[in-house]
C-alpha cells in the first residue's frame, strides 16, 4: 500500500498551518476527511507524524524528517508533466555527441559553446571515439551526433560539412624539410620514416594519405590511431607523420609543421553525423541551431 499525493499535499498544509481547520480551508476542504488522509498517511508510513490534541498540533521528530520529503516529492509531481513536455519538444534532454579525437583542436570546444549559449537546458554528454566506433554507435542508439570523417551511408545517416582543412608534414624541430622555402610534394619525402596512421583504426587518414603520397605506407616505421601519440613519435625522432592543419595548435615541443601540397585544397573533412530516422527530439533543436548561427568551425 502506498501513499496518494492527496495525502501528502494534506500533510504538508497541516505542518505550515500547525491548524487542521486553517489546513483544510486551504485545501478547499472540510476538516473530517483531512483528519481521516493524515491517519491513512501514517499508516502507510509506519510512524506517527503529527501530535494533535485539543489545543495544539506540533511534528513528531518523524514528521520534521517526512516533511522535507514530502515537499520534495510534491515538487517533482507538479513539474514532471512540464518537464516531460519539454523533453517530448526538444527543448530540454540530452544530446550523445561522439567526437573523434582531432576534432578537439579548436572544432568540439566551439561546438559545445554555441550549443551552450543557444540550448542551455539541453544536456551535452561526450564520447570520444573513431569514426567506425561512431557509426556503429548511432546506428545502435549510443550517441545521437558524430563528429566523423566520411564517407557516410547517405540513407541511413544525415550529415552537414562542419571544417575542411589542410593536411600537414608534421617533423622534427631542424628537419630538412624545413628549409625547403615551399610547400612539400610527394617526391620530397621518398626516403622519409613515416609514422603513419592505422588503416583499420584510422581508415580515413590513412586512404586519404596513401591517395597523396603513395610511399607513405611503404616507409612507415610505426602505425597508431591518434594524432597526438603521432606528434610525440615525431618530437623522439621516430619519423615524420601526415596530420590536418588543426594539430598544429598543439604546442609540442620538437615539432614543427610544413604544408603538403595536395590536389584538392584542404583536403581533410570533417562532418556532423546524425541518423536520419533518429527518436531524439533534443537532436533536432541542436542541428536546427548549428545550421542558422552560421557559426565557423
Amino acid at each position: 500500500m502506498a501513499f496518494t499525493l492527496e495525502q501528502l499535499r494534506g500533510f504538508v498544509a497541516v505542518a505550515d498551518e500547525l491548524h487542521f481547520g486553517r489546513a483544510a480551508a486551504r485545501l478547499k476542504m472540510t476538516q473530517p476527511p483531512l483528519s481521516r488522509q493524515i491517519q491513512k498517511l501514517e499508516r502507510v508510513v509506519g510512524a506517527q507524524l503529527l501530535e494533535r490534541d485539543n489545543r495544539r498540533v506540533a511534528l513528531t521528530a518523524a514528521g520534521q524528517v517526512f516533511l522535507a520529503e514530502a515537499r520534495r516529492l510534491l515538487t517533482l509531481a507538479d513539474t514532471a508533466p512540464e518537464l516531460a513536455r519539454r523533453v517530448s519538444s526538444g527543448s530540454r534532454g540530452v544530446v550523445r555527441i561522439g567526437f573523434t579525437a582531432a576534432s578537439t583542436y579548436g572544432t568540439l570546444g566551439r561546438l559545445l559553446n554555441e550549443v551552450g549559449r543557444g540550448l542551455p537546458d539541453i544536456d551535452l554528454d561526450l564520447q570520444e571515439m573513431v569514426t567506425r566506433e561512431q557509426v556503429a554507435a548511432l546506428l545502435n542508439e549510443e550517441v545521437d551526433l558524430g563528429l566523423a570523417r566520411p564517407p557516410f551511408d547517405a540513407e541511413t545517416f544525415g550529415s552537414r560539412l562542419l571544417l575542411r582543412e589542410a593536411l600537414l608534414v608534421a617533423v622534427p624541430t631542424g628537419h630538412r624539410l624545413l628549409d625547403l622555402g615551399r610547400d612539400v610534394v610527394p617526391a620530397d619525402l621518398a626516403n622519409e620514416p613515416v609514422v603513419m596512421h592505422s588503416p583499420t583504426r584510422a581508415r580515413y587518414f590513412y586512404d586519404l594519405v596513401v591517395s597523396m603520397v603513395p610511399v607513405a605506407s611503404e616507409n612507415a616505421v610505426h602505425t597508431v590511431s591518434q594524432v597526438l601519440t603521432m606528434l610525440w613519435l615525431v618530437a623522439a625522432g621516430r619519423g615524420i607523420a601526415f596530420v590536418p592543419a588543426s594539430a598544429a595548435r598543439l604546442p609540442i615541443e620538437g615539432v614543427e609543421f610544413v604544408h603538403l601540397q595536395t590536389a584538392v585544397p584542404d583536403p581533410v573533412e570533417l562532418h556532423l553525423l546524425w541518423v536520419r530516422e533518429s527518436r531524439n527530439p533534443a537532436l533536432r533543436h541542436v542541428l536546427d541551431l548549428l545550421a542558422h548561427t552560421g557559426v565557423t568551425f
